[in-house]
């Protein structure tokens, strides 16, 4: 589907929301959110010194469109396309998520549709037009499927979620593979957490093993240091530390309208077989970063937001169609927009 049809798509699809919310008078429809949001600037890249010209310049990274809101008590919804998304298969397969989800009890949860695959870790939860400087693993897992999920308050600081849904690795090992996730939120004075295990074939017949631990440090009012760590593991391969990524970043708040943010990421996979597609075996590579932004409206910081940001990496990538290269250096300053109802 071209971009025009995506666009007409959408202003369809908002006149057919906003009709429906006029004529709702009595069962609980309501919009919560909704708002487009994009990402542009210039960009620049030198590999070991020389520079790329393909990747360099100015260019747009991210189109989206969310609406968020509830169907009748109990029961919401939430929508995310990507309008710049291509995709060889389906105008589906450029949509991030589309779900319901029904509020059973106080303390259960249960939802359906298109989700994001429950993997522990804050890199990988983030939205991605808010992310710069990922990880190789971030770059290459294929995040939103379609599945089920329950989740279950076990305290007020702490939930347990359950998914089963397609696999990650479908695109390469067929339709019909599958996951599963079980996931823990805590938050425990200044500590919080995202810690999973996630059992994901990547053949019909095999399954890979992670177990990801995400780690939120609230160090002081404006201050957190994230720290995820990320194990993967097949039948045939040593458990721990074989094929893993690390993922730390420091953000500093000074005030409202700045974050100041450094960087540091490692993926290594030595494990010697062919079944983690997305770091794939042999590669070791490291990763600093470090950038800023500035809200310039003060009484609409998310409208509006600039950014600079810089990158090097070194090491060894063993996937010929990898994103992060030996002696690789990124500069890139623009800005975010976000135009909400």
């Amino acid at each position: 589907m071209t971009i025009s049809k995506r666009l007409l798509f959408i202003a369809v699809l908002l006149c057919a929301v906003y009709g429906a919310k006029a004529q709702d008078k009595g069962n609980g429809f309501a919009i919560s959110q909704l708002f487009v949001e994009t990402r542009m600037g210039f960009q620049s890249e030198w590999n070991d010194g020389e520079m790329n010209d393909g990747a360099t310049g100015f260019k747009g990274r991210y189109l989206n469109f969310r609406i968020d809101g509830q169907i009748v008590d109990g029961l919401t919804f939430s929508y995310r396309q990507r309008l710049n998304k291509n995709s060889d298969a389906t105008f589906f397969d450029a949509t991030d998520w589309i779900h319901v989800d029904w509020k059973a009890t106080d303390r259960l949860s249960l939802g359906a549709g298109k989700q994001v695959v429950a993997i522990g870790g804050y890199e990988y939860d983030r939205a991605p037009i808010d992310l710069y400087n990922c990880s190789e693993f971030w770059n290459n897992i294929p995040c939103y499927q379609l599945g089920v999920s329950g989740s279950y308050n076990v305290s007020a600081n702490d939930q347990l979620l359950l998914q089963f849904c397609n696999s990650p690795f479908r695109y390469w090992a067929g339709n019909n593979t599958y996951a599963v996730n079980l996931m823990w939120y805590g938050s425990h004075g200044f500590w919080e957490t995202m810690w999973s295990v996630n059992m994901l074939q990547y053949t019909k017949n095999d399954w890979i093993n992670y177990i990801a631990l995400g780690n939120r440090f609230n160090l002081t009012k404006g201050v957190h240091l994230d720290v995820d760590v990320m194990n993967r593991a097949a039948a045939d391969q040593a458990f721990l530390f074989d094929d893993w990524s690390l993922m730390t970043e420091l953000s500093v708040q000074p005030s409202e309208s700045v974050r100041v943010f450094g960087k540091y990421t490692h993926d290594e996979n030595k494990s010697g077989t062919k079944a983690d597609l997305l770091v794939v075996d042999g590669t070791n590579l490291n990763m600093v970063s470090a950038g800023v932004e500035f809200a310039p409206l003060k009484k609409h910081r998310d409208a509006v937001r600039l950014f600079a940001t810089g990158s090097y990496s070194w090491g060894d990538n063993a996937n010929p169609e990898g994103t992060m290269l030996d002696k690789q250096t990124k500069l890139e300053v623009g800005m975010k927009i976000k135009v909400a109802k």
